[in-house]
Parts: C-alpha cells; sequence; structure tokens
C-alpha cells in the first residue's frame, strides 16, 4: 500500500530543495520558482543568476505556503505540446516532484510502489476568461519606414478577431527602449500570456507598430517601438509614435527608473503640442470626410505614467499633503511645456523590492479608466482604422537628419510640407501633401525679390482701389488684336499692360519721350514666394519670338498655296494683313487708280498715304506730310492728285488728327519688313528648327529632351512631328494636339495648338 497522505498527516519535510546549486550546492530551501528558467531557486542563486545582463527580465514567482512546483522528471507528453507539467505529488524517498503521468510511469512497479507519496493541493481553476485570450496574437500594423500592413478595414477586423460592429477603446503604450513595455501589456491585459514578443536580448524585439485584441475588455491593446533606440530613422519612428497617439484613448508611458527623467515630461509636453497644432485640424477633417458619426478629436487620450522603482520611495509617499498630480504639473511647468491636449495626466506607481512586478494596481487603475466614456467615446474597428490610416496618408515621407537634432521630440518640420520657397528659403506651413487637396503653399514671412525668379506680381491699381485684386501681366498684344498687329504694335509701341477689367491700362513706348514707369502709375507690385515646381512668374513677351515663328509658318503654308512668285505673295499678304483701315486691299487693286494701267503679277502696287487708292510707281512718285492720317510730320508716299492739294507746312501742324494712330502703327513696322520681304521669303526656305530653341519659351521642353509624344508615347520619327502644347510646354505628336484653345496664362490671347489632356482641363488655360 502505497504512502499516500498530506504532510500534515504523515508528519514528513516538504520543503522545496534549489534545483540550481549555483551557489548553495543544492542543499538550501527555494524561495523563488523562476518562470523562464524553470527551476526552483534559493535567495542566494536567484540574485546570483539574474545580475546577468541575459537573465534580468525573468519572471521570478515567490514561493508560498501551497506552492505547486514543476515536475521534475518530465517534460511534457499526451498531447500537451511538450509543456512541463506541475506536480501532484512529491516522492519523499527519491526526493522528486511528479505529475500524475510520470508517478503511474516510474512508481508503478513492486520496487517503489510502496514509496512514501505526498500529495499536492489540485491546482488552482485558470482565471475567468483564459480561454477567450488562447487565440490572440498580435500582428504588425505599421512598420518602421510608416508604412500601414493592413490595407483596408476588413483586413484590420479580421486580424483583431473581433466583431466589426462593437464599440472598442484603444489603448497604446510608450516608453524608452528597454523598459519592458512589451512585457507590462501581456500581463496587464493578457493574463502573462506573451502576446507580444519579449526577449531577453539587446536588439529590441518590437520595431514598428504591433496591435493585438483583448476580448475580456474590448480594447485594441498597441505595442509601440522604444525611444532612443538605435535607429536610421529616428524622426519617422518618432512620428509613428504621434499617429499611434493621436488615435488612442489611452496612454500607458513605463518607465522603470528610481527617479522621473525630464524626458519624459519634455516627450508628453511636445507631444501635447503636435497634436493641438497639427492633428486635431485633421482628425475633424477625417470625421467629415469619411462620414463618421463619432467625433475623433473631441479631447485628447489620457495619460497613465506608469513608474517603477527598486530603491526609491514612489512620487508622493513622502508629500501626503500635496497631490501627485499637482507634482506632475510643476514638474511639467519647471520644463516650459504643457499637456494641454491630454484628457488627463495620472500617476501609478510601484515598488519592486523582488521580482516579480505587481501589474495588480495599474490593472484596476486602467479598468476604472476605460470604463469613463465622459471624454472618449468607443468606436467600431472601422473607425479607428480610418482615422490611422488618414493620418499616414497625410503625414509621411523623409525627415533630414539635420531635424532630428533639435531639442524637440516633434519639430514641426516632422508635420509640415517639406517644400521651401526659392527665393527666400522659407518652408511652407501647411501640412504634408496639402496638394492633393487643392490647397496651394503658403509661408509664415514675406518673400524677397530675387532676380533670378523675377517673383514679382503686377495687380491693377484701378482695381485695388475699387475692393478688387486682379493680376495683370505685361504682354506683347492686346487680346483685341490679331497676331500680327499685335507683334507691330508691340516692335513699335512696347508691350502692354491689359487689365479684365479696365482694358488696356499701359504701353511701355506710348510716347516718343517721358514714358512713365507702370509701377508709379497703374500698377501696385507684389513679391510671392517661388515653388518648387511652380511655373514660374512668365512675362508674356517671353514667347514674342515663338510667336513670329508662328507667324512665319502661317506665311510659308499661305506662300505654298499661291502659284505666283512668292515675294510678291508674300508683300501683297503681308500688305493687307497690317494696312490701315482706309487702305484698298491688294487683292482689289487691279489697275492704276489714275491711269488705269492694268497691273502685271511683277509689277508693284504702291498705295497713296492720304487717300489709301492704289497706284503704279509713276503716278506716286510724290512724297509729302501726312499727319491727319498718322503718318507723323515726315513726307511720305502720296499720289499726284493728293500732292497738289496737299497745304503748306505750317497749315499741316495745325490739322487735327482726324484717325488714331495705333491703325499706321503697324504699317511703319511694315515700311521696313516689305522692303526686305526677299530675305523672309528665303529665311522660308531655311528649317525653322535652326532658329527654334532660340525662341523657345522657358517653360517648353526642348527640342533634343523629346524623344516620344508626351501623351501616348509614341517614338518620334522623321515621319511623326513633334509639336509643343502652349499650355504645358510637354512635346506631343498631331494626334494628340488637335485642338485650338487660348492659353492667356501663357500670353497665347488666340487659339494657339494645346495637347489632350491639357484641352480637358476645366476653365481658362
Amino acid at each position: 500500500m502505497s504512502g499516500h497522505g498530506s504532510s500534515s498527516e504523515k508528519g514528513v519535510n516538504t520543503n522545496l530543495i534549489c534545483q540550481e546549486s549555483y551557489c548553495c550546492g543544492g542543499s538550501e530551501e527555494a524561495a523563488f520558482e523562476c518562470v523562464d528558467c524553470k527551476t526552483l531557486q534559493c535567495v542566494r542563486c536567484e540574485v546570483e543568476l539574474h545580475k546577468q545582463e541575459c537573465f534580468r527580465s525573468h519572471e521570478r514567482v515567490p514561493i508560498s505556503a501551497g506552492h505547486v512546483p514543476y515536475c521534475d522528471n518530465c517534460k511534457g507528453g499526451n498531447g500537451d505540446g511538450g509543456k512541463r507539467l506541475r506536480s501532484a505529488v512529491r516522492c519523499q524517498n527519491c526526493k522528486v516532484n511528479l505529475c500524475q503521468d510520470c508517478q503511474k510511469r516510474t512508481h508503478s512497479g513492486s520496487s517503489k510502489k510502496k514509496h512514501q507519496l505526498i500529495s499536492y493541493p489540485p491546482p488552482p481553476k485558470p482565471p475567468e476568461g483564459t480561454k477567450l485570450l488562447e487565440k490572440v496574437s498580435s500582428f504588425l500594423l505599421v512598420d518602421e519606414n510608416e508604412e500601414m500592413q493592413i490595407k483596408d478595414e476588413t483586413s484590420f477586423v479580421k486580424r483583431l478577431n473581433c466583431n466589426p460592429d462593437h464599440l472598442l477603446k484603444v489603448v497604446s503604450i510608450f516608453g524608452n527602449t528597454g523598459e519592458g513595455k512589451s512585457h507590462t501589456l501581456n500581463h496587464t491585459f493578457f493574463m502573462g500570456r506573451e502576446v507580444f514578443k519579449t526577449s531577453p536580448t539587446q536588439e529590441s524585439c518590437t520595431v514598428g507598430v504591433w496591435a493585438a485584441f483583448d476580448p475580456i475588455h474590448r480594447v485594441v491593446v498597441i505595442d509601440t517601438e522604444g525611444l532612443l533606440g538605435n535607429s536610421s530613422k529616428q524622426g519617422q519612428r518618432t512620428r509613428l509614435l504621434l499617429k499611434v497617439l493621436a488615435i488612442s484613448d489611452l496612454i500607458i508611458y513605463r518607465t522603470h527608473a528610481d527617479r522621473l527623467h525630464d524626458d519624459l515630461f519634455k516627450f508628453l509636453g511636445d507631444a501635447s503640442d503636435a497634436y493641438l497644432k497639427h492633428f486635431t485640424k485633421e482628425l475633424k477633417a477625417t470625421t467629415a470626410r469619411c462620414g463618421l458619426d463619432v467625433p475623433l478629436s473631441t479631447l485628447g487620450p489620457a495619460v497613465v505614467i506608469f513608474h517603477e522603482t527598486v530603491h526609491t520611495k514612489l512620487l508622493g509617499s513622502d508629500k501626503s499633503s500635496e497631490s501627485v498630480d499637482r507634482m506632475l504639473l510643476d514638474r511639467f511647468r519647471k520644463l516650459s511645456r504643457y499637456p494641454e491636449a491630454f484628457s488627463s495626466v495620472q500617476y501609478w506607481g510601484t515598488q519592486t523590492l523582488s521580482p516579480p512586478t505587481d501589474f495588480s494596481g495599474l490593472q484596476m487603475k486602467l479598468e476604472l479608466l476605460l470604463d469613463n466614456n465622459a471624454t472618449r467615446s468607443p468606436r467600431t474597428p472601422v473607425v479607428i482604422f480610418k482615422a490611422l490610416q488618414a493620418l499616414s496618408e497625410r503625414f509621411n515621407g523623409e525627415i533630414t537628419s539635420e531635424l532630428i537634432g533639435q531639442n524637440c521630440f516633434f519639430p514641426d518640420e516632422y508635420f509640415t510640407c517639406s517644400s521651401s520657397c526659392l527665393s527666400c528659403g522659407f518652408g511652407c506651413k501647411n501640412s504634408m501633401n496639402h496638394l492633393g487637396e487643392g490647397v496651394c503653399h503658403e509661408a509664415k514671412s514675406r518673400c524677397r525679390y530675387s532676380a533670378q525668379f523675377d517673383n514679382r506680381i503686377f495687380t491693377c491699381k484701378a482695381c485695388y482701389e475699387g475692393g478688387k485684386e486682379v493680376i495683370v501681366v505685361p504682354k506683347t498684344s492686346a487680346s483685341s488684336d490679331s497676331p500680327w498687329i499685335g507683334l507691330a504694335k508691340y516692335a513699335w509701341s512696347g508691350y502692354v499692360i491689359e487689365c479684365p477689367n479696365c482694358g488696356v491700362i499701359y504701353r511701355s513706348r506710348q510716347y516718343w519721350y517721358g514714358n512713365q514707369d507702370p509701377v508709379d502709375t497703374v500698377v501696385r507690385t507684389e513679391i510671392q514666394h517661388v515653388w518648387p515646381g511652380s511655373d514660374g512668374f512668365l512675362k508674356d513677351n517671353s514667347n514674342a519670338a515663338q510667336r513670329l515663328l508662328d507667324g512665319v509658318n502661317l506665311v510659308a503654308q499661305s506662300v505654298s498655296e499661291l502659284s505666283v512668285k512668292p515675294a510678291k505673295a508674300v508683300t501683297s499678304w503681308l500688305t493687307d494683313q497690317i494696312a490701315p483701315a482706309y487702305w484698298k486691299p491688294n487683292s482689289l487693286i487691279m489697275v492704276c487708280h489714275k491711269c488705269h494701267a492694268v497691273f502685271q503679277d511683277n509689277d508693284t502696287k504702291h498705295h497713296c498715304r492720304a487717300c489709301g487708292e492704289g497706284f503704279c510707281d509713276g503716278c506716286s512718285s510724290k512724297a509729302a506730310p501726312v499727319p491727319e492720317r498718322g503718318w507723323g510730320l515726315g513726307p511720305v508716299r502720296v499720289c499726284d492728285v493728293c500732292f497738289e492739294q496737299r497745304a503748306s507746312y505750317a497749315e499741316i501742324l495745325k490739322a487735327e488728327l482726324e484717325e488714331e494712330e495705333g491703325g499706321t502703327l503697324a504699317r511703319k513696322v511694315g515700311e521696313a519688313v516689305t522692303n526686305t520681304i526677299g530675305v523672309v521669303v528665303t529665311a522660308i526656305d531655311i528649317p525653322l528648327g535652326l532658329v527654334k530653341d532660340a525662341a523657345r519659351p522657358a517653360y517648353w521642353v526642348p527640342d533634343q529632351d523629346i524623344l516620344s509624344c508626351h501623351n501616348c508615347q509614341r517614338e518620334f520619327t522623321a515621319k511623326l512631328s513633334k509639336h509643343h502644347c502652349r499650355a504645358c510646354g510637354q512635346g506631343v505628336c498631331d494626334e494628340c494636339s488637335p485642338e485650338r484653345r487660348s492659353v492667356p496664362s501663357r500670353g497665347w490671347d488666340h487659339p494657339v495648338r494645346v495637347c489632350s489632356s491639357c484641352n480637358q482641363r476645366p476653365g481658362d488655360l
């Protein structure tokens, strides 16, 4: 008969002996059971063993009355996955602890059947909810490069393994690397199960952001990478922490130091400022954009500072008259930090004289805060995911190394647009990726003028005084002028400034002398910022050369359609294009108005500057001033009849001008052009490609850089000609640029070639 019975009944010694023999040689009574070493240890062995860096994080359980040790003889079996089992009995003869299976296997023989066995009390029932936690596992939510690893809300709900309609809260943990953050979450929410990976090595076992679902408290638990770790992307990882903070309802800041360091208060203070400055607005926008019925930014999360000490007393333990919360606020104030974004900042401390750490007080405090829905309401997992996704899309991108050294955990540069003005160097003050929402760049300060970028803009002074701000630019011609008339006026009277409301308000050479600067008379000047990728500040007369080439192309086409001698055709055509209104068109002049001689193909037709009729050379050989027609006081060609009717110079000077000077400006230029029209015709025979680069506007892509059509990607060949879109400046083929539209922003007031993509843009180009 075997000696089963209790220790009290048999009066035997059931003291547990140290199994390590590291310092005691296995002779002293065990005081601890190390869960990670899976051995019983005396006081001396426990202290010496766990001084070593690799064993410091081991969990040790103090041995008390009724403690049941692990089986000494087995490594598990019978489908239990190889886990060691707790002992059922202790053999006083063999001095070993045995589980039920090992006891049957080793003590069923006749030799050991009579050994004295002492029964251990049955193991306690597992806590309520243990079965719910068996299938819980963590997953990578955002990697160290700030890239979401879960692509949609359906996958997020599936990985959490929760009901999509359940209302949840979010708890996250922060702290320096190596402070035991993952260990804290495992014991606070998952009954010690290693849901979040822990490691005794020097390398951080948490990289990026990991998440798991606590089905008992209905909480999404988020584990983060530690601060002050060795990382090449410290700035991006720090910014990632603030995104997690923004979606959290409750934050645990874990510190395992004898005294609270300033870094803790600086981190929370800077996080509060960044949350209010950058994240509150974005969370409100997400609420509106996604149609969420739960506000995401009513108030920031609550913060619990979990402080574990060994040698020092807890905060407030020696100052009972002063509240701990007030002491925390004083520390914030001394560092000029103010945690205004957080709904509350509370403290919970525990002094661990001997391991393991007591998490029960922290657990109760967290449960009380999670039950409070006054400031932060629970929400569905879809809302949680969309909030994090919106923040990840808005705030991302590389952070330069020079920003990381700043005396601030969350400098504005982590969250604002990285573009800087090319003229003054000041950065854009808007948040990241604002261009995608149609919001333009803005700077905090005024810009300075740069001759390189010529970043001045003009606004009409008359409109400004009338309460409107209308931007005007110098142009080669008014929008009402035809291309050739406009160029002729540009050559004679200089550029114009035209206001959409007031018309032409300035010509640079309107008078022979005494022309005033437009800034002193009709426009106001403003200096604007020059942002990378912008079109700059194009002055309209910069495309005058290309407009002339377009006109020469038109001349060449006209010449090719005629069978007469090119020089005569061009002369006749050009004369009609720029002739004053009172001149008779060349196409209608068949005979001399005086002698009625019939004009042949090679005959030259002359116009009388006084009457405008057509004459042969013999009937229009005289010259006389014609000021009433706008030709000034110099002698010009007139017919014989008009010459005889001319009065003296004194009478001419008194004559009133009957017609606007603009009607003859074009012809004045034309006089010089037609005299050398042969040169122009010769130039038509030269390939225009030789002069295109000289005439190309600054925003056009150079011909040598255009290898294929920008729209259809077809490669250009000798048979497939390349053209420039007048709006975007890209090279396109003829099929991709069939439309003609005016492009006022580029100075093309008349219909010109535009590509299909630009043609589809709404509004004016």
